[in-house]
């Protein structure tokens, strides 16, 4: 097979931290509040603006609250988990690494009573159909590491007694998120919206706000998860007042994606890019003897964390050693000709690959990736 002669013009495919939006520059982040403190008006007007653009763009209920919070989407995860859980029975639902990471802490670090562990294989949902009402639940809505992602939240009860924390930091700006089944989501910077990582994005319903003020956990809360005190939400924090100082660097990053978001046509061209980076790669799986899916259910292709195996015997039949070596091979010869990078399988997950699809990666450059793998795939074999 002849070496492709077209490159993608930015040949950035990493799930995190993502392509940066198109037409980015250092220049764009020239109106940064940069050297001031994060506790002046012009910082907090620009964590605010932050704020507001998100909801705008999200479609969130006006009756939902927004922080900014450290740590990432983690911290978000952990601030919900450490602030909230205890007076309920707790569903952990877990399909590949980062939701296995929430498991984690359900089942060991937090004194919790009462839990389910309900979890599945990469490729696969676990099955939601026991789940109770009365439980408090927590899910990723894409798993990042697998490629799958939840169909619908029609699982979750509409009359539910317990609170859903749904880390939906690989869906958030390309998924849309059903708001009503939410009463937690968390998110970052760095994922879709292609910006800089370290921050992390909290959202509340009624719910989870009257949760916040009427429960106290029994163990400690450290500083950087507290939302409320003595039974009163600290309010500050959802409108720009953060916990700990922010990299404004990073807030005008974000301002940034977010303005690009929101002048290409909000929320639903943002996802109409990324469905067509899925059903880019659909096509060309459709015609490849060497590639598929990892996920078994075509209904829950992520159209964000693209995750493809090898399933030429060839490649099947070799021992896990050697199978480590040629895609190691594999993902070195696209990246020394700079026609891709960072499109390798998380660690954890089956040896493959993983094509970050979100909405700041152009459909041209995913099309252009392509005949890279399948000249890699081929040249690399027959030097084997």
């Amino acid at each position: 097979m002849d070496k492709p002669s077209i490159k993608p013009s930015y040949p950035y495919f990493s799930s995190g931290p993502c392509a940066k939006p198109p037409g980015w520059s250092l220049n764009n982040l020239k109106n940064g509040a940069f050297s001031r403190s994060h506790r002046s008006e012009i910082s907090k007007s620009k964590l605010k603006e932050v704020i507001d653009k998100s909801r705008k763009l999200l479609e969130i209920p006006d009756d939902y609250l927004i922080g900014i919070v450290p740590g990432s989407d983690t911290g978000a995860v952990e601030m919900a988990m450490w602030s909230m859980l205890g007076p309920r029975d707790v569903e952990v639902y877990s399909w590949e690494n980062f939701g296995r990471d929430w498991t984690i802490d359900v089942l060991e670090q937090l004194p919790l009573k009462s839990f389910k562990d309900i979890s599945a294989n990469y490729g696969v949902l676990p099955d939601f159909s026991n789940s109770d009402p009365n439980n408090d639940i927590i899910f990723t809505w894409n798993g990042t590491t697998s490629g799958v992602r939840i169909k619908d939240a029609s699982w979750i009860s509409n009359s539910r007694e317990g609170l859903t924390i749904c880390d939906a930091t690989s869906a958030a700006f390309s998924m849309y998120l059903d708001w009503p089944k939410l009463d937690v989501t968390t998110y970052s910077w760095q994922k879709v919206l292609g910006s800089e990582a370290a921050h992390g994005m909290i959202i509340l319903s009624p719910r989870a706000i009257d949760r916040l003020e009427k429960y106290t956990p029994k163990w400690p809360i450290p500083k950087v998860f507290r939302m409320a005190e003595k039974g009163k939400l600290n309010k500050a924090l959802f409108e720009g007042v953060t916990i700990n100082t922010p990299s404004l660097l990073c807030v005008e990053d974000v301002l940034n994606s977010l303005n690009w978001a929101i002048g290409i046509g909000g929320l639903k061209e943002l996802v109409n890019i990324s469905e067509k980076n899925l059903s880019i790669v659909k096509s060309w799986i459709e015609k490849s003897e060497n590639f598929e899916f990892l996920a078994q259910d075509p209904d829950t292709l992520s159209c964000t964390s693209i995750c493809i195996i090898p399933k030429d015997k060839w490649f099947i039949d070799l021992t896990e050693e050697l199978k480590i070596k040629f895609m190691t091979n594999f993902y070195s010869s696209v990246e020394e000709n700079g026609a891709g990078f960072d499109f390798n399988s998380y660690k954890t997950a089956p040896l493959g690959i993983r094509i970050w699809g979100g909405s700041t990666v152009e459909n041209e450059n995913v099309s252009k990736l392509l005949p890279w793998l399948d000249w890699s795939y081929e040249f690399n074999k027959s030097k084997f």
